[in-house]
């Protein structure tokens, strides 16, 4: 088997705003900043977990193999121009898919001690510190590690898997209101 990092881990947690601020500065100090984000991402009712999103460069269609908050998946990323976003959403509704959520987030992205770290608001839903490293999938174990231990040394708690589900399943049922406020 090959030996391909086409496996993103990733863990996560959330943080509260002030925490946030917080690691913003230690991150422009101690990491290497790698860019600022404004993304538009939405998910549609598919048995995959299936998503556009359009950010400050370009549209993309996204795929995420495994289940949603899973430690490690492998992605399938197909890009586009930015001005393309429209066009792919009205290509998933022609399909027969609909919208089943929309994700409005700002996103700092850093690359800190060989990791990425993306530093997210997103609206309506929180505050979140995501630690990521692409690994094969013979490695993924060892990755993982590594991303708890860094967290650990960040002194966060790590976010469980059932309370970002409880999260996201309100925010689901609740975003277009959520994103309102």
């Amino acid at each position: 088997m090959d030996n391909i990092d086409n496996i993103e881990v990733e863990i996560r947690s959330f943080i509260s705003a002030e925490r946030y601020q917080e690691l913003l500065s230690f991150f422009r100090q101690e990491g290497k900043f790698l860019h600022e984000d404004y993304q538009e991402t939405y998910y549609f009712d598919t048995e995959q977990d299936l998503r556009i999103q359009r950010n400050n460069t370009y549209s993309k269609i996204w795929l995420k193999k495994g289940k949603l908050h899973d430690e490690h998946r492998e992605e399938i990323e197909i890009k586009f121009d930015k001005d393309k976003f429209e066009i792919l959403e009205k290509l998933f509704i022609t399909l027969g898919y609909n919208t089943n959520i929309k994700w409005f987030r700002k996103r700092y992205t850093f690359d800190w001690q060989g990791l990425k770290v993306m530093l997210d608001y997103t609206k309506g839903y929180g505050y979140i510190i995501e630690l990521e490293k692409m690994s094969s999938e013979e490695e993924k174990e060892q990755a993982l590690s590594l991303l708890k231990d860094k967290l650990r040394m960040l002194n966060i708690p790590l976010t469980s898997k059932e309370e970002f589900d409880a999260k996201y399943k309100y925010y689901k049922e609740n975003w277009k209101r959520l994103v309102l406020e």
